[in-house]
């Protein structure tokens, strides 16, 4: 059996259902073909259900200031609630993508599909030809094939335990390792956790990166630039490391980034290796000159939320497009929701690296909005260019710096300077007024010892 269509989108994830939204605009001729799970990864196992816990986490661990501000009473954790919780939560979620997979209907294939032809697809036996091709096939976490054997788990299985564990290890300290690393540890458990670069939440700012270790460290133990070696023992899993240290946990999670499901695809059919990011045209989604377009967390590019969704749209308007269109990407934004929070927006450091830049900084030990709040930590560091004073990046760790980050987003993409965001009014007591002082910083640095108000000038005749 064979059947024909305008467009094949493989993979029903955040980037497979964009696609298929900006394909269905122009025809019902297209299937969506979807091994595994439905419901997205973001939905099922990584944003929202870890940032249930982190919720549940925060508010608990605000009572370390109750007797501070004059609130009596002794709180508790029961960690089968809490687990009941964020899986209630979760299923709400997911509802809501299968809400819109469900409308899918008949065009949505169950099933592992594999290239044949460059544009003809084999799914159960049945024969695809298509027009255009859109892979979506999303990623996996890492794990070593020897920890899977000691019942190590990932944030595949995390968020199906039953209760917290007593102590738990997690290698791994990018975005969700140091997440669900300082949550589980407010709730009451025991962690450790190890990461073999020197850098945590994917910072490469040393400056921020130094404050980001020093407040992870207030809630758990952490053991950088250390290679962990697990074994099993009579009463868990022993971590070791090159260095010398070791412990013994009830469980260990491995958080040690995706993998692009890429493999058993066909892709020789191209004369392609499984590796086929470099080939991918970031502002087209197309696999070079191939009438194939890639997006989401298997182009191993930007995975995020927002930036694969981006990715499934251009691949889905470009696949039902008389000609192939470029897009321009968002200014980049990643944030992990620690606390305080991490944020990286624009560039960062290291790719600012051997430019001529100005940096400005701000520290959130004594800010006047952040004491009142008891939240008092963290540090900001803006780069602008030297020569127009433009602003290029920032990173930081500060309380609720998911919204100056998306201020700056703003700022960037804009190509505003230094001053022109000075002129914005920083209401006072917030914590964006931290910003201007950084701001402030900078303006010194490119004007001199006799700066200007903060204000536009205005011309006199």
């Amino acid at each position: 059996m064979s059947k024909n269509v305008d467009v094949a989108i493989i993979g029903a994830g955040t980037a497979g259902l964009n696609a298929f939204s900006k394909v269905r605009q122009k025809t019902a001729n297209v299937v969506l073909i979807n091994d595994g799970h439905y419901g997205t990864t973001c939905a099922r196992v990584g944003c929202m259900p870890s940032k249930v816990l982190i919720e549940v986490a925060k508010e608990f661990s605000r009572r370390q200031h109750f007797d501070d501000f004059g609130i009596n009473g002794n709180l508790t954790i029961d960690g089968t609630q809490v687990m009941k919780h964020v899986r209630k939560m979760r299923d709400w979620f997911v509802g809501r993508v299968m809400q819109s997979v469900d409308k899918i209907g008949d065009k949505n294939i169950k099933g592992r599909a594999r290239f044949i032809e460059p544009q003809i697809l084999e799914v159960n036996g049945e024969r695809i030809h298509a027009k255009k091709i859109i892979i979506a096939t999303g990623s996996r976490p890492i794990m070593p094939p020897k920890w899977r054997e000691l019942g190590v788990i990932t944030t595949d299985e995390f968020f199906e335990l039953e209760t917290l564990p007593d102590s738990m290890a997690i290698v791994g300290l990018g975005a969700i390792g140091s997440e669900l690393g300082q949550a589980l540890a407010r709730l009451g458990v025991r962690v450790v956790g190890v990461e073999m670069q020197s850098m945590v939440c994917g910072l490469s700012d040393p400056e921020v990166n130094k404050v980001a270790i020093d407040e992870l460290s207030k809630d758990f133990e952490i053991w950088m630039e250390s290679t962990a070696e697990l074994s099993k023992v009579s009463d868990g899993i022993k971590v070791e490391t090159t260095d010398g240290r070791s412990t013994t946990v009830e469980m260990v999670l491995a958080s040690l980034g995706r993998s692009p499901n890429n493999d058993d695809l066909g892709l020789e059919v191209f004369g392609l290796e499984n590796n086929f990011k470099d080939m991918i045209n970031q502002n087209t989604m197309q696999l070079a000159d191939f009438p194939v377009f890639v997006a989401g967390d298997v182009t191993s590019l930007k995975p995020i939320l927002h930036e694969v969704a981006d990715e499934g749209a251009i691949a889905g308007y470009n696949a039902v497009s008389e000609s192939v269109e470029a897009f321009k990407r968002r200014v980049p934004l990643r944030i992990a929701f620690t606390d305080p929070q991490t944020v990286v927006v624009g560039a960062s450091f290291a790719e600012l690296e051997g430019q001529d830049i100005i940096i400005g900084e701000r520290s959130f030990k004594v800010q006047g909005r952040t004491k009142v709040m008891a939240r008092n930590h963290g540090l900001l560091r803006i780069y602008a260019e030297r020569e127009s004073g433009r602003l290029l990046g920032s990173e930081m760790m500060i309380p609720d710096g998911e919204y100056l980050g998306h201020f700056l987003a703003m700022a960037i993409e804009n190509n505003l300077t230094v001053r022109d965001v000075m002129v914005t009014p920083f209401y006072h007591p917030t914590i964006l007024e931290g910003l201007d002082n950084a701001l402030n910083m900078i303006a010194a640095q490119l004007e001199g010892g006799n700066k200007a108000p903060a204000l536009r000038r205005l011309n006199h005749k």
